[in-house]
């Protein structure tokens, strides 16, 4: 393709939305554009590069055995009701009526749809394991988009949906899907770590997250270099000292605070460690309320608790409780409340609690004697330096990108909607489901982020949207004799060349190369008449070689064989 024959409209200036590398140069190389906050267009450099990402994802899935279908984007309510994901999923749906007054939602992710499906389809053990996939549009009304292609309300991702008789064959695909993402992202040319990770509101079992790496993450991963272990912070356990300091435990009695409801405060007032502390947070669920109790040196994990309490409602109870004083709150007692430990609360020899009055707190609490939790579990967030849950290492913890989520459902979809198959018995079974999921088009970002410089993209060799581009400097016709003929030669050869042969100046072409990142650059000018040897630019390595006209093709060949190959 000719540069003066493709539309690419690059900007020299940052746009004043960008918030992220990937958001700036998306939109400056001319690959994007915004058409409301989390919508955007892609231009044909852009989309070429969904288009690259897609077929990988393709070559990759049917080689583990998955089948391409294509579901429809608008969903009916009955289905989302039947799961009972409807209200749960809250304000997240983009949801409507039709001109019969019938409500739908535009499609955030597959799960109902595609049993819908399976449920009159599979009727036999015979006819299972099945696993299908689609590469679809997904919709959900982010309470705050940003970050570009990072966290939109219209994207593209690949969804695939699993289906068995038993949960041997469901770790079977499990693992089978988990090899077809590493060589998905390995293929892609991203640096991405396997993580173990939260449901959240898909419910099911295990699951793991595949987070490419980058400053600029939205999320937080701790990781273990010694045996490998690594979490979301989400989901992330640790090996925590118990309380060192040892103080001796005082007489049981109240002490006035007046005004101190942080635990800094009470650190300071108390002259005592965090270890000591009993941080008190008041939650409200669907039906009950809970305190939940970490140490004061430790912050509550939201998604912990909400797991272990198995309620997707669960919200910081801002209206309070009957008449308990916010900030001076404390397990002990008769208050009605449904008390949650963490695991080191209940280690804790002694500590200070809320009096629950105002102004006051207790000294002497002693977990299982003053208190005694309705649940206890670990609801507390680990971190960096701390030990490792599997061996004697320490954690570290680095920044990512979520592009990728897989998830052993088990049987939440297909109870809820009977999707049930018969055993050769001609028993009834709810079918056993796998759920896995790629941000098509959040990879992409996540692929700049990882991969730019102050000068542009440097896309990996794999998903590029050309592997060659060919720059014609001056106006001599010789020179662009040569360009057209390396040009053919190349193309002929089957490797993807843009050309760039508008009538710009040498400065605009080289800084625009730099922006679109195409991974080589072949520079044909009056210095290449001179001395018969082309400028070449390995832009993702930013390395610079000098070659005989009749060693490129064979260069750029084995240069191309090689990239793809890693």
């Amino acid at each position: 393709m000719k540069m003066s024959q493709i539309y690419i409209p690059t900007l020299k200036e940052k746009p004043t939305e960008a918030e992220t590398p990937s958001h700036e140069l998306l939109l400056r190389a001319g690959m994007i554009r915004r058409v409301a906050a989390g919508i955007y267009s892609f231009l044909p450099l852009g989309y070429r590069v969904v288009r690259r990402v897609e077929q990988i994802i393709r070559e990759e899935l049917e080689k583990a055995g998955a089948q391409e279908v294509h579901l429809p984007l608008l969903h009916p309510a009955e289905l989302w009701k039947e799961s009972g994901r409807w209200d749960e999923m809250g304000d997240l749906m983009v949801k409507l009526k039709d001109r019969r007054d019938r409500e739908y939602c535009i499609g955030p992710t597959h799960e109902e749809v595609m049993t819908d499906l399976i449920r009159y389809e599979l009727k036999s053990y015979k006819d299972l394991p099945q696993n299908f996939y689609q590469i679809q549009t997904k919709v959900r009304d982010e309470i705050r988009p940003r970050f570009g292609l990072l966290r939109a309300k219209e994207f593209s991702m690949k969804d695939a949906y699993s289906f068995h008789a038993n949960w041997e064959s469901l770790d079977a695909t499990y693992q089978d899907m988990h090899k077809a993402y590493c060589s998905i992202f390995q293929r892609c040319g991203l640096d991405y770590r396997v993580v173990e990770a939260d449901t959240g509101p898909m419910g099911g079992t295990d699951s793991h997250e595949f987070m490419v790496l980058a400053e600029t993450g939205e999320d937080s991963v701790l990781f273990c270099d010694s045996c490998g272990y690594a979490a979301n912070v989400e989901k992330a356990q640790s090996k925590v000292s118990k309380q060192e300091e040892k103080i001796a435990p005082p007489e049981k009695e109240e002490i006035y605070t007046p005004g101190v409801t942080t635990i800094e405060g009470l650190e300071k007032t108390m002259d005592l460690p965090g270890e000591y502390l009993f941080k008190s947070l008041l939650y409200r669920g669907e039906k009950d309320y809970y305190l939940a109790i970490v140490r004061g040196s430790d912050q509550l994990n939201e998604n912990k608790l909400m797991a272990l309490l198995g309620d997707p409602h669960l919200h910081l109870a801002e209206e309070g409780y009957k008449n308990l004083p916010a900030g001076f709150l404390g397990p002990q007692g008769d208050h009605g409340l449904k008390v949650v430990a963490d695991e080191l609360v209940m280690e804790m020899e002694w500590g200070v609690a809320g009096a629950n009055r105002v102004d006051y707190h207790v000294q002497g609490i002693i977990p299982g004697e003053d208190f005694s939790p309705d649940m206890i579990g670990d609801i507390r967030s680990a971190r960096h330096g701390e030990g490792c849950p599997r061996c004697e290492g320490t954690l570290e913890e680095i920044r990512g990108i979520e592009v990728g989520h897989i998830f052993k459902l088990g049987t939440k979809y297909s109870e809820s909607m009977n999707a049930h198959y018969l055993d050769e018995n001609g028993k009834a079974f709810p079918m056993i489901m796998g759920c896995y999921g790629i941000g098509v088009t959040r990879t992409v970002a996540a692929a700049i982020e990882q991969n730019h410089d102050e000068n542009g993209i440097k896309w990996p060799l794999p998903i590029a949207p050309y592997q060659v581009i060919l720059l014609t400097l001056g106006k001599d016709e010789k020179v662009n004799e040569e360009s057209e003929k390396i040009y053919e030669e190349l193309k002929k050869a089957g490797v993807e060349i843009i050309w760039d042969d508008r009538p710009e100046r040498p400065g605009v072409k080289f800084n625009e190369a730099d922006l679109l990142g195409i991974p080589l650059r072949i520079t044909v000018g009056r210095k290449y008449l001179e001395t018969g040897q082309l400028e070449i630019r390995d832009r993702y390595n930013n390395e610079d070689y000098l070659l005989e006209k009749s060693q490129l093709l064979t260069w750029v060949q084995d240069y191309l064989g090689e990239e793809e190959s890693i």
